[in-house]
């Protein structure tokens, strides 16, 4: 195959590109938290499609920091518009194939994703709603090629994941996941694309209703804390605080929610 995803994916790379991605995060959200239970289960020797809804820029970059650090034994995929991809030849590297608009581009994205699901460790993670799309957004809609590889690759699993980025009560926004229950792409059989297509928007959308209430919440409580961002505003007014608590005896933290006043830390009950 011609710019075949599977020979040009570089796993070090992958890695390299992994831990670039998490110190973004880090330093560009207050945390990155995935709702309890937490992660899916998934057996070893079944492929994965993966399906989130796509409401930011920054989703390729949390998804590949769950793909390099919790599914880091398992070779990670996804499509990107084919412009970005000659624009930026390295993300070939780390996994991402091209998709261009129109009928030919439909053909190359399900024959490229048969064949990296040809590999059962393989994950394929794909942003189906298109373009960025507001997390509230209803009824959720997707692009059929989801539904028409779904139907192709009876042997994998399909697990849908929600995705939003609220500001709770920091300057910088919280990342915040939730997966789905796994479907067999199997239980599917020969309904038709449009009947699958909607069975899978469906499932989707009360996935995102549920985080949308776990994000409406502000309660870190109802979340595993997958990365620990900034805090604080940083500046005069940290030095203050600072100052502040200090004077009153008081431990310091940055944090300005529901576990924190005035920069002295509050447990909850």
């Amino acid at each position: 195959m011609t710019d075949d995803p599977v020979a040009l994916r570089s796993p070090a790379l992958c890695r390299f590109f992994g831990a670039i991605m998490a110190r973004r995060m880090r330093r560009d959200f207050h945390a990155v938290r995935l709702t309890r239970p937490g992660w899916p289960v998934l057996p070893p020797d079944r492929p994965v499609i993966v399906y989130l809804n796509h409401p930011s820029w920054w989703d390729p970059a949390l998804l590949i920091v769950m793909g390099t650090t919790r599914y880091r034994d398992r070779p990670g995929y996804g499509p990107i518009d084919a412009a970005m991809l000659r624009r930026y030849r390295f993300m070939a590297r780390i996994g991402l194939f091209g998709i261009e608009p129109g009928r030919a581009g439909a053909v190359a994205f399900l024959r490229n994703a048969e064949h990296i699901l040809a590999d059962p460790r393989a994950m394929l993670w794909i942003t189906a709603e298109g373009a960025f799309t507001d997390p509230r957004r209803r009824p959720v809609s997707l692009r059929p090629g989801i539904a028409h590889l779904v139907r192709r690759v009876p042997s994998a699993l399909v697990v849908p994941l929600a995705v939003e980025y609220p500001f709770w009560d920091e300057s910088t926004p919280e990342a915040l996941a939730r997966f789905g229950e796994p479907m067999e792409a199997a239980s599917f059989g020969e309904q038709p694309v449009a009947d699958i297509a909607h069975a899978l928007e469906r499932r989707l959308e009360a996935v995102m209703d549920a985080l949308a209430l776990d994000a409406q919440s502000r309660d870190p409580a109802r979340f595993l804390t997958l990365i620990d961002g900034s805090a604080g505003v940083g500046g005069v007014y940290d030095l203050w605080r600072r100052a502040r608590a200090r004077a009153g005896g008081r431990p310091f933290s940055p944090a300005h929610g529901a576990g924190s006043r005035d920069g002295q830390e509050v447990r909850r009950p």
